[in-house]
């Protein structure tokens, strides 16, 4: 897979951009967000693997019950981590994290 040949900066830059861009998050990357996100490659997660646990968050996040309670922004890359190793441990078909996007995109157009 091509993504087993990047290297650590298009690795991490690659992880901060999907990160800025999860809903729920500040939307903005600082230094320990960059720090998390070597440590990811280091330890040789793979990037769909991250990419899929921050769907899977944000998904958790935005679909809830009617009128609960607003949940504040995600601050850090780290709020991720439990999920990264969620993720690395399900053994789920990919359509399921295509599903998710798709849930996440029409949930974020009828708001």
């Amino acid at each position: 897979m091509a993504e087993n040949h990047i290297n650590q900066e298009e690795y991490v830059s690659r992880i901060l951009d999907a990160y800025r861009k999860t809903p729920g998050t500040m939307g903005t990357v600082r230094r320990p967000d960059r720090l998390v996100a070597v440590q990811l490659h280091q330890r040789g997660v793979p990037l769909i693997a991250v990419e899929n646990a921050l769907l899977l968050a944000a998904a958790r996040r935005m679909i809830r019950p009617t009128g609960a309670a607003p949940l504040s922004a995600i601050r850090s890359l780290a709020y991720f981590l439990p999920v990264i190793q969620e993720v690395l441990s399900l053994r789920v078909n990919p359509d399921y994290f295509r599903y998710l996007r798709h849930k996440i995109e029409r949930t974020i157009q009828t708001r």
